[in-house]
């Protein structure tokens, strides 16, 4: 397990080093790291050596080592293996153009769950590719893969909601998942999203709304621009005012939000009541956010009298539907034998399988546990690896932690700058500790 979690570690480095997150590009490093991956056997790190040949990155471009390497991958079941030989086969990378073994290929990965291979598959049957054209089925596809966060997929899905193929016409969806993509990075998102909001401004959606009270995704969407200040200043009070409303008309994203604003005071002064009420109101319908939000009332005493053994309930019944933070918040329970008898190695046991599934939130939790020692042994250097890939996913609690690291050298060199830069990151996310720390270090910063 050592070993796995030091190739996963490897591997996010690897890929932090292409792209430039929280560290320099160095393209030559990435290429290191990938071939002493693929040395190892590691399906990603080989996988990921391929994509090294075929990009030219530390090495000469080399699409026929590159073809090798994706084959090798999907030989060792790799899904993004087997998706990326597709893409040889269908691009005519490293071998002749084939789109029957890429058609093939790409069903292959689709049914492994490769959000890549869902969505290349939806582009054959949307384009009638090696089958006859289904713009029903390229609209499952692509609404599958969407949901499992990839911005090829959410940009076709959009285009798919804007034009009425494969669906009902639907623009605030096609909004949405333009939102969605551009904030993945996806420039074609980006821009078509810069089109409609240019066509649109709040004021012709306000008029839109007052024709379509019962539209209730373009309540909550007109909720959600204000809130992030999309196209127009934030507006948390009148993004509460949206979200309510979207909320009393039983949209259960919009519920899930406004448990949050009761409890965090966004937009409306604090109210744990509401905020417990509103958690209940979820959990009774099954929402598994809402029951993890319930589980955390019970643990913390808001709106409710504190109630561990609830709590722990909670949050493993949520945890078992698949909810994050609830597995984390079990996590903990189980740390620190709240609602449950004491277990350290549970504890580590949840977090390690987290971070093994790329959850940033799982590894900064597996990190924490390196670092003072909880079912494991402590390992600061391995700590501060799992709190740097978090960090750099946006958990704000890893980037304080790393902030720790770097301000007492542990697991890493002291480096003043390094702490301010990651309190920063933490502090713009809200944490209060993290602010503290910025305090008394900014008068520190070369």
């Amino acid at each position: 397990m050592i070993e796995l979690e030091s190739n996963i570690a490897k591997y996010e480095l690897a890929n932090m080093y292409i792209d430039g997150e929280g560290i320099d590009k160095n393209y030559d490093k990435a290429f290191e790291l990938s071939k002493e991956l693929a040395k190892k056997e590691y399906s990603s790190g080989i996988n990921l050596l391929g994509y090294c040949y075929e990009k030219g990155i530390g090495t000469d471009a080399n699409e026929q080592k590159a073809f090798e390497s994706y084959q090798k991958a999907a030989d060792l079941g790799n899904s993004q293996g087997i998706n990326n030989l597709g893409w040889c086969y269908d691009s005519g990378i490293g071998t002749d153009s084939n789109k029957k073994k890429a058609f093939k290929l790409y069903q292959i990965a689709a049914n492994l769950g490769n959000s890549y291979g869902l969505n290349n598959l939806g582009c054959f049957h949307d384009g009638g590719i090696e089958t006859a054209v289904n713009k029903q089925k390229a609209f499952g596809l692509f609404k599958e893969a969407s949901s499992l966060g990839n911005e090829l997929a959410q940009y076709n899905l959009a285009l798919m909601y804007e034009s009425g193929d494969g669906t009902k016409k639907n623009v605030d969806q096609a909004i949405y998942w333009y939102k969605k993509s551009a904030d993945h990075g996806c420039q074609d998102a980006q821009n078509k999203l810069k089109e409609f909001l240019k066509e649109i401004n709040p004021q012709e959606i306000y008029n839109w709304l007052l024709n379509n009270q019962n539209s209730l995704n373009s309540i909550y969407l007109l909720g959600y621009f204000y809130y992030h200040g999309i196209e127009t200043k934030i507006d948390k009070k009148k993004a509460f005012e949206l979200i309510k409303k979207a909320a009393d008309l039983e949209h259960n994203v919009a519920q899930c939000d406004l448990a949050n604003m009761y409890m965090d005071g966004e937009g409306v002064e604090k109210n744990y009541d509401k905020s417990f009420e509103m958690s209940e109101k979820l959990a009774k319908k099954e929402i598994i956010s809402g029951m993890n939000k319930l589980g955390y009332c019970f643990d913390n005493g808001y709106g409710t009298n504190v109630n561990k053994e609830k709590a722990f309930e909670l949050y493993q019944k949520a945890a078992i539907l698949g909810n994050i933070k609830a597995q984390c918040n079990l996590a903990l329970m189980y740390k620190n034998g709240e609602g449950v008898e004491e277990n350290h190695d549970m504890a580590f046991e949840i977090s390690k399988k987290l971070a093994e599934e790329n959850h940033p939130s799982g590894m900064s939790l597996l990190g924490y546990f390196y670092n003072i020692g909880i079912g494991t042994d402590v390992n600061y250097q391995k700590a501060f690896e799992l709190y740097k890939i978090a960090a750099i996913s946006g958990d704000c609690l890893a980037q304080y932690n790393l902030a720790l690291m770097y301000e007492y050298g542990n697991g890493v060199e002291i480096n003043t700058n390094q702490a301010i830069y990651w309190y920063e990151k933490s502090a713009n996310q809200g944490d209060k500790d993290a602010q503290n720390k910025l305090n008394k270090l900014e008068f520190l910063k070369e």
